[in-house]
C-alpha cells in the first residue's frame, strides 16, 4: 500500500468501529539497516507499553535498548538479557502475580523473543499520519471494538478459527507485537499487570496485533461489517425486544 492509502484506511478503520485512539504502526529497525526517523521522538526511561500509549495519542516515537525501562520487554526484543530475578521465577512471585517459582519460570521460558543484539530500535506511530509501511499493526481499545477486528480477521481467514496465545504477561510487547511479527499471525491478549499499571488502558480495554500484510484485507472487511452487522448489533434489538416482552408480561400481572 502507498502511504496515502495507509493513512486513509487508518482513518476509515477508526471511524467504522469508533476507535477512541489511533491504530498504531510498529516498525522494527535492525542494526545495519537504514532507520533514521527524523519526525520521531527518542524515548528514555519508558516501557514499551508506554511508547505504544504515546503513539495511540498521536506521537511518533522510537525506543531502543537504552530507552527501554522494562527488563522483560527489553529481553523479549533482544536488547538485554532477562534478569535472574525474572528468569528464576522469583520476580513474578514478588509482584504477587504467581505463587510458585516454576510458574514464573515457565512463563518466561515460553516467551517469544528476537535474537539478542539484532534490533536497534522500534518506531511506533499513529497509522493515520504514517510516513512508512509498518511491520505490525497494534490496536488497543474497548473489547467490543476489538471483537470486530477479530471478526474481520476471521473473514480474512475464510472462517478458520483464530487461536491466540498469551501468558497474561507482556501483553503489548510480546502478545500484540512480537508474536504477530515473529509468527506472522493475528494475536489477541487480555492485557497484563504491567500495561495496566503503567499506562492509561482502561479496565474494559485490551489489545491485539496483526501483521501489516493483512491490514488492507482487515480494513476492507471492517468496512463491510460496518454496513450491516456492526450497527445492527450495537442497536441491541434482540435485547430491547426481550425487555419490552418482559415489561408487557409484568404489566399483565398487575
Amino acid at each position: 500500500m502507498n502511504i496515502k492509502a495507509i493513512r486513509e484506511q487508518a482513518v476509515l478503520l477508526k471511524q467504522n468501529i469508533n476507535l477512541s485512539a489511533s491504530p498504531v504502526g510498529v516498525k522494527f529497525i535492525f542494526k545495519g539497516a537504514p532507520g533514521v526517523i527524523e519526525k520521531a521522538k527518542p524515548l528514555a526511561g519508558h516501557r514499551y507499553c508506554q511508547a505504544l500509549m504515546k503513539a495511540r495519542r498521536g506521537e511518533h516515537v522510537t525506543i531502543d535498548a537504552e530507552g527501554m525501562s522494562c527488563p522483560a520487554a527489553a529481553a523479549a526484543f533482544g536488547f538485554k538479557e532477562l534478569p535472574d530475578g525474572l528468569k528464576n521465577g522469583m520476580g513474578l512471585m514478588g509482584f504477587g502475580i504467581t505463587f510458585e517459582r516454576e510458574t514464573g519460570q515457565n512463563m518466561f521460558k515460553g516467551m517469544t523473543t528476537l535474537e539478542k543484539g539484532k534490533l536497534r530500535a522500534l518506531y511506533l506511530f499513529p497509522l493515520e499520519t504514517a510516513e512508512i509501511e509498518p511491520d505490525i499493526v497494534v490496536v488497543e481499545d474497548e473489547t467490543e471494538k476489538l471483537m470486530w477486528l477479530a471478526l474481520a480477521e476471521l473473514n480474512n481467514r475464510k472462517g478458520a478459527r483464530i487461536g491466540s496465545e498469551t501468558a497474561v504477561l507482556q501483553a503489548t510487547c510480546v502478545d500484540a507485537t512480537l508474536i504477530p511479527y515473529v509468527k506472522q499471525k493475528f494475536n489477541m491478549s487480555f492485557g497484563c499487570y504491567g500495561c495496566r499499571d503503567a499506562t492509561d488502558i482502561g479496565p474494559n480495554e485490551t489489545v491485539l496485533g496483526f501483521p501489516f500484510k493483512d491490514f488492507e484485507n482487515i480494513t476492507g472487511y471492517i468496512e463491510k461489517l460496518a454496513q450491516k452487522a456492526l450497527p445492527n448489533s450495537r442497536r441491541k434489538n434482540a435485547y430491547l425486544n426481550l425487555e419490552r416482552a418482559e415489561s408487557s408480561q409484568d404489566n399483565k400481572c398487575l
